[in-house]
């Protein structure tokens, strides 16, 4: 068995924990927190072994009711691989100490590329991080991105790409962020961070992002244009997305044309937490014009497409099978996962 720890329990972490504990060949060792909350509640509920980065709190959790079981640097001696899922510019701190403990770490993508020096998505380049000690899962705009663009890629090569992404303006649980009135320009510069991020994992592909930020919880939304090397059929798209098993047709029949009803089906079908592992992509908004200029509309659940990605980084990481298709499946099947 692989044994995980998760430095960080809050919103991708304690989604994390669970996508591991749900595995046939991984066990959750522990998962950390630094305060009292009701995320660490959750853990003592769910039966992980809960851990904090400064002993000297100890007793903040205990007189709560919350049980401890030792500092960060104690659950590092007990982990082959540490999944960091602390906040963005916190993460690259810890470097340090997962060196010095001798653990493989994953990081997300609110840190930089040169934190692991290699970036992640397990659609792309699932065999190059075989074995790797340091490896950054790239963000969830990023994972949706290079999910379709390498899918399209590798049957009809892309020019370029031209993708806006609409942005939540803070997950459904967050109470200090907005905005509450204004559709702001994140960043007001062109391009976007999101273009150089995909080509960390994609580095030949054309790319140029613009993003905005919108009073909203649920879902990033992309518009996606790709310009094509070859003729393409919007029938021959579909069936790309359809069997590829990371992203997910939104059907015409569904009637569902907004991130709220969205929400309410994942609901519907028994998801946990309402949460979309997969790109999900409008079946009605996929359109090939001129046979070369590809237009789509897909939804990213941030909270949750790159939760799979971490899982299948582990697995990577630990030799646990060199077949990214094997792995990607394994965690899907383990999770109850079908796409859309």
């Amino acid at each position: 068995m692989i044994k995980v720890a998760i430095n960080g329990y809050g919103t991708i972490g304690k989604r994390v924990a669970d996508a591991v504990a749900a595995q046939p060949d991984m066990e959750v060792v522990g998962v950390s927190k630094t305060r009292p909350s009701a995320e660490a509640y959750v853990a003592n509920k769910r039966g992980y072994p809960l851990y904090i980065a400064d002993i000297k709190n100890r007793e903040k959790f205990e007189k709560v009711g919350i049980s401890v079981a030792g500092d960060v640097e104690e659950m590092l001696k007990h982990a082959d691989v540490v999944v960091d899922a602390t906040p963005g510019g916190v993460g690259a701190k810890n470097k340090a100490l997962y060196e010095l403990f001798n653990v493989k770490a994953i990081w997300q993508g609110g840190e930089e590329h040169e934190v692991a020096g290699f970036s992640f998505n397990s659609s792309c380049n699932y065999e190059a991080a075989l074995g790797r000690d340091a490896v950054r899962v790239v963000s969830c705009n990023t994972t949706g991105l290079c999910r379709i663009i390498n899918a399209v890629d590798s049957v009809f090569g892309v020019g370029k790409v031209r993708a806006t992404m609409v942005r939540r303006g803070s997950d459904p649980g967050g109470i200090k962020k907005g905005p509450v009135d204004a559709i702001v320009l994140n960043p007001v510069t062109i391009p976007s961070h999101h273009g150089p991020d995909v080509q960390t994992v994609l580095p030949h592909i054309d790319i140029v992002t613009l993003a905005m930020i919108v009073p909203t919880t649920f879902c990033h939304m992309h518009v996606v244009q790709m310009d094509l090397r070859a003729d393409a059929t919007r029938e021959e798209i579909l069936e790309i997305i359809e069997k590829h098993p990371r992203m997910g047709l939104v059907r015409k029949g569904t009637g569902i044309t907004s991130t709220a009803e969205l929400k309410e089906y994942a609901c519907d079908l028994g998801r946990p937490r309402s949460d979309l592992w997969e790109s999900c992509i409008y079946e009605e908004s996929v359109s090939v014009v001129g046979k070369r200029e590809l237009y789509l509309f897909q939804a990213i659940h941030q909270e949750a497409d790159v939760v799979v990605e971490n899982v299948d980084a582990i697995r990577a990481m630990m030799n646990g099978t060199p077949d990214p298709l094997e792995s990607i499946s394994t965690t899907n099947r383990s999770l109850g996962f079908t796409p859309l």
